[in-house]
């Protein structure tokens, strides 16, 4: 590794899906908090395995979601009984039945919304370069590889010892990632 450079970390590659969670599930054990699995397919134990607790998204759709509700109904409201009212037949003002399908609509409307840009910014897209690619074999990440990457960052990090518990957890190949 080019020592003129920082590095962002060590990363492990491996042949199968069920070692890949292994070893991250003994990463995690070990002490290890800022790493990342790299798969060419889903893989749902990884999410278990990595111990991720970051619920914010479902918590910003359902903001979105109240939000979206609130001003459909209160547009309603504004426009039926304050802007414009009309008293047609003795109705009252604030009919909310008749409100009932457009702040539904806008509830779903704002809820997808959310959903869409608060994982969007919360993943950190847009993102074309992340240091993984430096790695040569990353390439097959898409295709038929398994890697876990430790991040130099982690406070448990120490290049030596890292390389070390890597090396224990049977990789196929253990690569420097330059940042």
């Amino acid at each position: 590794m080019d020592q003129t450079r920082p590095a962002y970390g060590l990363m492990a590659e491996f042949d199968d899906p069920t070692s890949l969670v292994a070893a991250t599930r003994r990463t995690y054990a070990e002490g290890y908090r800022r790493f990342d699995s790299y798969s060419p397919f889903p893989i749902h134990e990884l999410f278990d395995a990595m111990q991720i607790e970051d619920r914010r998204v479902p918590l910003f759709v359902l903001l979105g979601g109240i939000t979206g509700a609130i001003v459909g109904f209160g547009l309603q409201v504004w426009v039926s009984a304050i802007a414009y009212p009309l008293n047609i037949g003795g109705r009252p003002f604030i009919s909310w039945p008749m409100f009932i399908p457009v702040t539904f609509e806008l509830t779903i409307l704002f809820a997808s919304l959310t959903a869409v840009l608060s994982w969007i910014v919360l993943s950190g897209l847009p993102m074309p370069y992340h240091p993984v690619f430096n790695v040569p074999q990353f390439a097959r990440a898409s295709q038929d590889r398994f890697f876990l990457a430790i991040e130099a960052v982690d406070p448990k990090f120490d290049h030596a010892r890292t390389f070390e518990f890597l090396k224990s957890l049977g990789p196929r190949e253990i690569n420097d990632v330059e940042a």
